[in-house]
């Protein structure tokens, strides 16, 4: 018994910068905006969730206090999980940008691989400095490092809902 490698669901990259650029206009400094904004919302979700853990330290006669040294980094983990894996594939940044992320192939971005993410942007930041997102400056896709890694894409929301209504 073989793989059959000729199948007739091949997954094809559909987002060509060339066919569509405006697919891709603008995408970088908007998710920088982007990126401000989730700032914003993940310390305000942790702030509330600090408030919950205070509470919880003092009925759990101090043991819940514990989480305080985990929870800004869960609170980010569940908001990107749960927001960028959602439905809508995108952050509350990224929608206010008017910004979504696929596969390279099309496909929404599930909660694991939106965790992920968020974990290797933080990892390419840290470890190999900030310089580290001029990559977007030479990709035709305005895609960073850990978007290449993970295949994924950032696209302009608007011009995406309709390139599929055409197709």
């Amino acid at each position: 018994m073989s793989a059959d490698t000729t199948s007739d669901y091949a997954r094809q990259d559909v987002f060509d910068p060339v066919r569509n650029p405006e697919l891709f206009e603008g995408v970088r400094s908007r998710r920088v905006f982007a990126f401000f904004i989730d700032v914003i919302v993940i310390a305000l979700l942790t702030f509330g969730a600090g408030i919950l853990v205070f509470f919880l330290g003092v009925f759990t006669l101090g043991f819940g206090f514990l989480l305080y040294a985990i929870l800004p980094t869960a609170v980010a983990l569940l908001y990107v999980a749960f927001t960028l894996g959602g439905p809508q594939a995108s952050t509350l940044g990224m929608r206010a940008m008017g910004l979504e992320m696929r596969l390279w192939y099309g496909a929404k971005p599930y909660p694991l691989l939106a965790a992920v993410h968020a974990i290797l942007f933080w990892f390419s930041v840290s470890l190999l400095t900030p310089l580290i997102l001029l990559v977007s400056l030479f990709s035709d896709r305005k895609r960073l490092l850990h978007d290449i890694v993970l295949g994924v894409i950032v696209i302009n929301s608007a011009y995406h809902r309709e390139y599929v209504q055409e197709h």
